[in-house]
């Protein structure tokens, strides 16, 4: 294993396999602040090689946006755990680390050498992190499922989109693979926590995270009302409090909220006090809910004559939170996050220089960096076995 002396984590030794997004986010997190990570691929290579995006939508396993994205700072090898020399080479990686992270099912476990209490048998200071959609027990342990079924297991599909007034429309996850990024956030989190546990008892431990649960404790009030209230959360219906919408700029959209009473006196002023705005109609934030459709339409007009970031710095100077609707484009060049450094360089062989989204955060006493590029399938296998 390698060591990165300027990093508080680079004597942090991890290998990371499986396949897919939540074990690599997890493994990113912690590569990313230094420790020396070996991704361990399968021959024919991990899935997200062949999911893109592609330049010119070209399909080619070393040119993935997605893989680059989730495998910087990382060392790779193939290895087939299904066979004696997988496992083998596997067990000899296992040997010089910390910490395993993957996300493979409990039923394949046994027969790649995943096995979690055979694991924590042989290596006693190991810390296992395992990954799966519904954990290592209960009724659906043996169940296979994706990002879109802890999406719908964990209750946030049930609530989304909110405030829709489509019942015809079925539920909808959200955009991405949040649910397999957000267990991703977890194992990262819980293994520094057993790290420092082994750090200073000697021992490792086995860690069952089950993606449903890290998602079902992210739902927030929906489930607090349903078990302080006896209130069932649904997607469907209109805000209780408005004014609460999204409307056409010039040149963009802006969200407009104003539900606070003051917040509303400030925007009718902003609006030049037009005569509609004093209509029983809209005499407090429940009636201007209940009319959020008319009051949009009295509004669109005046919103249409405005710029996005015009209307954005007009609404903060009158202390009204109005937001703009970020596109991928306007992000991409966001002055303020060009300013904080996220957007970093990367120089990936096959692809050329890159701009990434980097770590949201900043330290102290310490930094992380873009130390190599995303691995070539099996690129470190010399290094790392003593052979390709």
């Amino acid at each position: 294993m390698e060591t990165n002396n300027s990093s508080p984590f680079g004597t942090l030794r991890i290998i990371e396999c499986g396949q897919g997004i939540s074990a690599a986010f997890a493994g990113k997190m912690l590569a990313d602040l230094g420790a020396d990570l070996i991704k361990v691929e399968p021959p024919q290579g991990d899935v997200t090689r062949r999911r893109g995006p592609f330049p010119e939508d070209k399909p080619d396993l070393e040119r993935s946006g997605l893989f680059t994205y989730l495998n910087v700072n990382k060392r790779g090898v193939v290895a087939d755990l299904t066979a004696p020399k997988g496992r083998k080479l596997f067990s000899h990686l296992l040997e010089g680390a910390d910490i395993l992270i993957h996300n493979v099912p409990r039923s394949r476990r046994e027969g790649q050498g995943l096995a979690s209490e055979a694991l924590r048998a042989r290596y006693p200071r190991l810390v296992i992190a395992a990954i799966s959609i519904f954990g290592e027990s209960g009724p659906y342990a043996d169940y296979l499922g994706y990002e879109l079924t802890a999406a719908n297991a964990s209750g946030w599909a049930f609530v989304s989109p909110g405030a829709s007034p489509y019942e015809d429309l079925p539920p909808l996850r959200c955009f991405g693979d949040q649910c397999d990024l957000q267990a991703g956030v977890h194992t990262a989190m819980v293994c520094l926590a057993a790290y420092l546990h082994q750090r200073k008892s000697g021992k490792g431990q086995s860690i069952d995270i089950s993606e449903r649960e890290v998602v079902t404790g992210l739902i927030e009030n929906n489930l607090v009302h349903y078990t302080y209230a006896e209130r069932v959360a649904s997607r469907l219906g209109n805000r209780v409090i408005g004014p609460w919408f999204i409307a056409d700029c010039s040149d963009g959209q802006i969200f407009v909220i104003a539900v606070e009473e003051d917040q509303w006196q400030r925007l009718v002023q902003l609006m030049g006090n037009p005569e509609w705005a004093g209509e029983e109609l809209f005499r407090d934030r429940l009636s201007r809910a209940q009319n959020n459709d008319a009051l949009k339409a009295l509004m669109s007009d005046w919103i249409a004559g405005w710029k996005v970031q015009d209307l954005y710095r007009a609404a903060q100077e009158h202390r009204i939170p109005f937001a703009p609707i970020n596109t991928m484009q306007s992000l991409y060049e966001s002055a303020h996050l060009r300013e904080r450094g996220f957007f970093v360089q990367l120089d990936q062989p096959g692809l050329g220089r890159l701009r990434l989204p980097g770590m949201p955060s900043r330290y102290g006493n310490s930094n992380w960096a873009i130390r190599r590029p995303a691995p070539r399938l099996g690129e470190h296998n010399l290094q790392v076995f003593g052979s390709p």
